[in-house]
């Protein structure tokens, strides 16, 4: 699925080890990991079959405050969430564009600038190495 709301990156990792990268990532920026949702460890417990799919929910107090103080209706977004998936021997990340976040409710440079920031956690968390 391709839509210009939504930025997919491929990670070089597995979705275990590309999640475990990210919440230690989340973690050495000092954002708050908020939870790991682990859907396919939850449908595998109801008995059913869903490809490595995790979501990662995470974000910062001092960024999203004022933006919700502005626009209250973007609470609905966040925290921030970074999607994890298996699909044909790849591992997707996908989130949606804080740009698209930003047009959608209005944002001005400033608030929107307070999104901006998982583009650069999610470039570091593809990045070959380490």
């Amino acid at each position: 699925m391709s839509s210009p709301e939504l930025t997919t990156k491929l990670s070089p990792r597995s979705v275990e080890d590309t999640v475990s990268r990210l919440c230690s990532l989340i973690e050495q920026k000092g954002l708050k990991l908020f939870a790991v949702i682990d859907h396919s460890g939850e449908a595998r417990a109801a008995g059913l079959e869903l490809r490595d799919t995790k979501v990662v929910i995470f974000g910062s107090p001092q960024a999203g405050t004022p933006v919700m103080e502005a626009v209250p209706e973007v609470a609905l977004e966040l925290p921030l969430k970074v999607l994890v998936y298996a699909q044909e021997r790849q591992t997707l990340v996908l989130y949606t564009a804080p740009q698209a976040l930003a047009a959608r409710y209005g944002l001005d440079e400033q608030l929107a600038a307070r999104l901006a920031a998982i583009d650069g956690l999610t470039d570091a968390l593809v990045a070959d190495g380490a």
